[in-house]
């Protein structure tokens, strides 16, 4: 079953048009020594999307619930950074009453709130430079509505007089985690996908080394098909820092579930991998939750589907007394000179997701 609605588009993207006022450059963000930085460094601001779009969410009494829990996540991080809600304007007002003072309201119209995956994804050279670099959203594989959606990076891009750099690259930016220092790690389901990109696997890998400004790519396999984004991994597995991965999994495989299946093998593809100094990873478990309050097979329940803001590790909590007080913890352990905030986001659950896919950071330059 799915964790997300798989609702069909009801039109074709086609090609995004280069607007005006921003460059494009044809190629990837490595030609140009641009790379994706580490989560964890200083950001200038956040940028989250407001979830609108009838189609998506047809029950208006579920839709408000989850306009409230993306408003509270946007106040919660805004304590610590700014944060940027993109919508178009007609909804600002309803917004404004329901969010902090301090989150700034942009005209950017939306579908949903995915900001990880259709929201601006940037890169850095080190010299000051900021740049966007394109994931072209397609609806996870035209599954979803998102004729908004589809053209937020670029507009986001615009509005800021940035270049956009573009490989062709199908995808989304939830689908790979890196480390900021050359290492990627993916599962295949969610790129080498005919719903995304045609092509070899190794023609897909450079598209995406180039995309990111990266070296190395750690692929594992993950799942077509059992959810809507073909399993991104930053609900699995995510980078602490160089060489640190934190996973969550179950203690024991469970051969009877594909997800208990995948999350094992990629765990231990992970634990023989090298990341692009040559150095083995780190694996840090953390465990699953089980007495949560959402009883779904669709609701995602995941601890590392956290976001990392200036100062704070934003993260979910579910209703398992234990398991919330272990995976506190653990990310405490993990992140000692940060605040670790835990928030009850269940409606975003229930949609398929979490914090980290709710959110998109600007790195400071």
């Amino acid at each position: 079953m799915s964790r997300r609605s798989l609702i069909q588009s009801l039109a074709a993207l086609g090609g995004l048009s280069l607007l005006s006022g921003r460059a494009e450059a044809q190629g990837g963000a490595r030609a140009a020594g641009f790379w994706y930085p580490e989560e964890t460094d200083p950001h200038e601001r956040t940028f989250m999307q407001w979830p609108v779009n009838r189609k998506v969410h047809d029950d208006p009494d579920f839709l408000f619930d989850l306009q409230g829990t993306i408003a509270e996540i946007a106040s919660t991080i805004a304590e610590f950074e700014p944060v940027v809600m993109l919508a178009a304007a007609e909804h600002h007002k309803a917004i404004r009453r329901l969010v902090s003072g301090q989150v700034e309201l942009w005209d950017i119209p939306t579908d949903d709130l995915w900001c990880r995956d259709s929201g601006p994804s940037f890169v850095i050279d080190g010299k000051g430079g900021l740049a966007v670099t394109q994931f072209n959203f397609n609806g996870w594989g035209g599954k979803q509505v998102h004729g908004a959606d589809g053209l937020i990076a670029a507009r986001v891009a615009e509005r800021m007089g940035l270049q956009v750099f573009d490989t062709g690259l199908v995808g989304e930016a939830g689908g790979v985690e890196t480390d900021g220092h050359g290492t990627l790690i993916a599962h295949e389901s969610t790129f080498i996908n005919p719903n995304r990109n045609k092509g070899s696997k190794a023609e897909i890998e450079a598209m995406l080394l180039e995309t990111m400004g990266a070296k190395k790519l750690i692929w594992a396999p993950g799942i077509i098909g059992a959810d809507i984004t073909d399993y991104h991994i930053d609900a699995l597995a995510r980078f602490v820092k160089p060489g640190q991965v934190l996973i969550q999994m179950g203690e024991e495989i469970d051969p009877e579930d594909p997800w208990s299946v995948s999350a094992f093998e990629t765990h231990d593809i992970l634990a023989e991998a090298t990341d692009a100094e040559g150095n083995k990873l780190e694996l840090v478990i953390l465990p699953e939750p089980l007495d949560i309050r959402v009883d779904s097979p669709d609701f995602v329940s995941s601890y590392v589907n956290y976001y990392v803001c200036n100062g704070a590790v934003i993260a979910a909590e579910f209703g398992d007394r234990e398991a919330d007080e272990e995976a506190a913890e653990i990310l405490a352990e993990l992140y000692p000179d940060r605040e670790i905030v835990m928030l009850n986001i269940d409606p975003v659950g229930e949609v398929g997701g979490g914090i980290h896919c709710a959110t998109h950071e600007q790195p400071k330059v």
